[in-house]
């Protein structure tokens, strides 16, 4: 792999955002065989960022094409709110609740997209939040630490006082990852421990 240029995403990067998150989205890995959809993933946890904060949202591109991203939004609360009007409705169209015969996960994805888009307790100090994800190809190479590093700079110039993350608690990997840049563990619930930073203090 040669040099790797991270730009502001475009609606032109929707396909490889699904595609990305497809492949990298049960517990770190390939959801190929237990999520039939290539999209369904990306529809909740890539692409709507990218439609509604796209100058909040990085892509990672080599000389093979896109190889991961980081979709983020500043104002959690709004998002949510945004998902709730805008975004998911249309989503539950094309995915029913339940499928018969379907992996435990993409049960539970279903019936994710079908409730409410929230946000936890303590957006007050960490209003921000994002996704990243990156191919294999792409990592342990520095570049997760390069665009979370371009994101938290737009939130100290914007003045957003902190973000958080979700992530599986079985994705150990990515908890190593997080640990090593620094960020906070905020709380542990049941099948998700949140990990955040305050900014600018």
């Amino acid at each position: 792999m040669n040099g790797v240029d991270i730009r502001h995403a475009h609606a032109s990067d929707l396909p490889y955002l699904y595609d990305i998150c497809h492949r990298t989205g049960y517990v770190g890995q390939d959801a190929s065989d237990v999520i039939a959809d290539r999209t369904m993933l990306g529809q909740y946890f890539a692409a709507p960022y990218a439609v509604f904060n796209p100058e909040w949202c990085w892509i990672a591109v080599d000389d093979q094409g896109p190889v991961g991203y980081l979709v983020t939004t500043p104002d959690s609360r709004r998002f949510a709110a945004w998902m709730n009007e805008h975004w998911l409705p249309g989503v539950r169209r094309l995915y029913s609740p339940s499928r018969a015969g379907a992996h435990e996960f993409e049960t539970w994805l279903r019936g994710f997209i079908h409730e409410p888009a929230g946000f936890p307790d303590f957006v007050v100090e960490y209003p921000a939040h994002l996704h990243i994800d990156f191919l294999p190809r792409a990592q342990g190479k520095g570049l997760g630490t390069k665009i979370v590093g371009l994101f938290e700079q737009k939130l100290l110039e914007s003045g957003v006082r902190g973000f958080h993350l979700g992530m599986g608690e079985k994705n150990t990997c990515a908890g190593q990852f997080y640990e090593k840049l620094g960020l906070t563990l905020i709380r542990h619930d049941p099948g998700v421990i949140y990990y955040g930073r305050k900014i600018g203090n």
